[in-house]
């Protein structure tokens, strides 16, 4: 079956009422209950409380200490950029349906699926782009999360009800709190940007007959052996998996992935497609990085990622003010003290240092931050000038409010 070559369908326009466990007002705080947001979609698919459309690189402008995208590397490595360079006089043509099988095929044999249970993507970004394209009657979104998945489907006049998750819970998933009518669900594992993983016994629950799971893994190859990986559960009903290439291998430009799934799960997914929707650079590059060599490479790269990350954590811990959140996945989300979220970030911004403002995800708030994970030469920056903001900021409150004492006791006449 070759996906790529697919038809496209039109979408359903269903504005269902107020859903399970949602307010009148349509959102709850972060408390791990079903949450329901707009009844219909709002303004261009957009949401009036969260910037969807925002994502971590607005946050990083060129010449900047990043820390607001999680790309690992500054380029793709030596061998891969070689590998890659091998197409360019091939790009005269078309991309063909055998370098779609090989890549499929290559896929195939890293997760131990059939080829007809794999779909080569654009990047995870189509993935999402297609998902109106399934016809949910309403979609469950487990938040805080990846955004794109909900833009995309608001977008497509798709029902979105929201399933939040709780800080004062380690952010950990209740299988029960996402509404029984939700038909589709879309959940990230590990979790962007809280980085917490959620057991696989977890998301098999949220399966069930008549209803598509999405399971966003594109941080799961920067954990050591992949741990809670559906990839290669071909027995869940209705499970789709998306894979990313771009952290790992430093693709973010050339957008490259793949779905797996259950054969005509994914021939829905595919039919608003258009012919050639993977280029053959992005085909030979699903290729290469899933090959075993390549795999061995990444999963020495997540093992290196993962003291970083301990690293990391400790050093920013130690900054006072700065609570790290527990979590697994290759970057940090960190919670500032009230208030200071939006002038530390600015401060940061001046020292040159870029990271990922939070309050765009739904259910974060203005001073969580996300932080990728980086070497620990690059984390003593961060730190040093995350210290010195929140000293400042501390100080200037302490003045402030030294000057509103003062004020007060002149205004009584008991100033000397």
């Amino acid at each position: 079956m070759d996906h790529g070559h697919l038809g496209g369908v039109g979408v359903r326009h269903d504005h269902p009422g107020q859903r399970r466990g949602a307010r009148p007002d349509g959102e709850h705080g972060p408390t791990g209950g079903a949450t329901a947001s707009c009844g219909s979609p709002c303004p261009e698919g957009g949401d009036p409380a969260h910037d969807l459309r925002h994502h971590g690189d607005v946050d990083a402008a060129p010449g900047q200490l990043d820390f607001a995208v999680n790309v690992q590397g500054e380029a793709p490595p030596a061998w891969l950029r070689a590998r890659l360079a091998t197409t360019l006089d091939d790009l005269a043509r078309y991309p063909s349906a055998a370098r779609d099988e090989r890549a499929r095929a290559a896929v195939a044999d890293r997760h131990g699926r059939r080829r007809d249970e794999v779909l080569v993507l654009a990047g995870s970004a189509e993935g999402f782009a297609l998902l109106p394209a399934l016809r949910p009657r309403l979609a469950a979104v487990v938040h805080p999360g990846f955004t794109e998945p909900e833009l995309a489907l608001r977008t497509g006049d798709v029902p979105v009800v929201r399933v939040l998750t709780a800080e004062a819970d380690g952010h950990r998933l209740d299988p029960a709190a996402v509404p029984d009518e939700a038909d589709l669900v879309v959940i990230g594992n590990p979790t962007n940007p809280t980085g917490v993983l959620h057991p696989a016994t977890a998301l098999r629950e949220l399966a069930r007959p008549g209803r598509v799971l999405l399971v966003d893994e594109a941080f799961a190859d920067a954990l050591p052996g992949e741990p809670g990986s559906l990839a290669g559960a071909a027995d869940v009903p209705g499970l789709l998996v998306f894979r990313s290439l771009t952290k790992t291998w430093a693709l973010a430009g050339l957008r490259a992935g793949y779905a797996l799934g259950a054969p005509e799960l994914l021939a829905r997914l595919a039919r608003p497609r258009p012919h050639w929707p993977v280029s053959t650079i992005a085909l030979e590059a699903v290729t290469a990085c899933c090959s075993p060599a390549a795999v061995a490479e990444g999963a020495a790269a997540a093992t290196r990622l993962q003291r970083w990350r301990a690293a990391q954590a400790a050093a920013l811990a130690a900054v006072p003010g700065v609570t790290v959140l527990p979590g697994v996945a290759p970057f940090l989300l960190l919670r500032l003290p009230p208030g200071s979220g939006s002038p530390v970030r600015a401060a940061l911004q001046g020292a040159g240092i870029a990271v990922r403002r939070g309050e765009t995800f739904p259910g974060l708030g203005p001073d969580h931050v996300r932080v990728a994970v980086r070497a620990p030469e690059q984390v003593a920056v961060l730190a040093a000038a995350l210290g010195a903001a929140l000293d400042r900021r501390e100080r200037r409150s302490a003045g402030s409010e030294g000057l509103s004492i003062s004020a007060v006791s002149f205004s009584t006449g008991e100033a000397r």
